[in-house]
């Protein structure tokens, strides 16, 4: 087999009131209507900290302020490997705005099982929530 390109991928942790911030994937996306924590793929020459800002910006109309790495994991799809890094961050400026994502939801751990999320977020919860 040979190897994959590997994505570096930033998503933020965002908790208010013990709810967290999950947002639904667009139709059009690859894994599409899933869910996952807000972030994206951190471009050339970008810090973690500066790619979490742009997307989640771009995402949700939000600026946020990122902090400490929560959890990684690595999980392989057919075309490519995905690293992500989860931060807790945490919201400073905006109310978040269904902008480039279909859906966003404030809910608590327990009702994340409700909620289909990519093969790499199911992953980062198990370890966040020390299931599995």
């Amino acid at each position: 087999m040979a190897d994959l390109p590997t994505i570096r991928v930033v998503a933020a942790v965002i908790e208010r009131k013990g709810d967290y911030l999950i947002t639904q994937r667009r139709p059009s996306a690859v894994l599409p209507l899933m869910w996952e924590f807000p972030g994206g793929r951190v471009e050339a020459g970008e810090s973690d900290a500066d790619a979490l800002r742009r997307e989640v910006r771009h995402r949700l109309a939000v600026d946020v302020e990122p902090g400490q790495l929560i959890s990684f994991v690595s999980h392989p799809y057919e075309r490519y490997v995905v690293d992500l890094y989860l931060y807790d961050c945490h919201i400073t400026e905006g109310e978040p705005t269904a902008l480039n994502v279909n859906a966003f939801r404030w809910v608590p751990s327990a009702a994340f099982d409700q909620y289909p999320f990519t093969p790499a977020d199911e992953l980062s919860m198990s370890k966040l929530l020390g299931v599995g």
